[in-house]
């Protein structure tokens, strides 16, 4: 993957204390070639990148809630837990939607 030349070339540019992070960036990408030729590391870091952005959309839209749920203003945003149901129990005083126990 990277010849000896090349690395050994490129390590007099890195600072001596990022020398051995640089190594293992190396390491890395030359395994995920090995793994995934055409987009070694890359391919992984887009899922990641995917990961995150799903998880932060997950993670607006439940502080979203916490703060309609807390404010009073109703249910949580398609919680679809029963909370339209005059049947159902509210969770957090323990009576149904009719103010019944």
């Amino acid at each position: 993957m990277f010849s000896f030349f090349m690395v050994q070339n490129y390590g007099g540019f890195i600072p001596a204390h990022q020398r051995e992070d640089a190594v293992n960036s190396l390491t890395y990408e030359a395994e995920a070639r090995l793994k995934d030729p055409v987009y070694g590391c890359v391919g992984a870091i887009t899922i990641l990148q995917r990961q995150v952005f799903t998880l932060q959309r997950e993670l607006d839209a439940t502080n979203a809630d916490i703060m309609r749920f807390a404010s009073g203003t109703g249910a949580p945003r398609g919680s679809g837990s029963g909370y339209d149901d005059p049947n159902s129990t509210d969770y957090w005083t323990g009576k149904g939607q009719d103010g019944g126990i």
